[in-house]
């Protein structure tokens, strides 16, 4: 799936979009257009453990229900 992260210069704020082709993104919590997009990591669920490539710790993380944050 075209799941692309990016942080808003405006806001500095990051989120996820999917996008399709050409599509224009722009931020969901302030409109803004002044974007990064970021490097995705690789993350898997195997045997009912998660893993991800950014390792243990969610200090970058912008979910907000995973198992391991705070905010599930």
């Amino acid at each position: 799936m075209p799941i692309f992260e990016y942080h808003c210069m405006d806001c500095d704020k990051d989120f996820e979009s999917l996008v399709f082709g050409d599509q224009e993104v722009s931020c969901p919590i302030c409109k803004g257009s002044k974007l990064n997009r970021l490097l995705s990591t690789f993350s898997h669920k195997s045997s009912g453990e998660f893993s991800s490539s950014k390792g243990p710790s969610c200090s970058s993380c912008s979910a907000t229900s995973c198992s391991t944050c705070s905010g599930s």
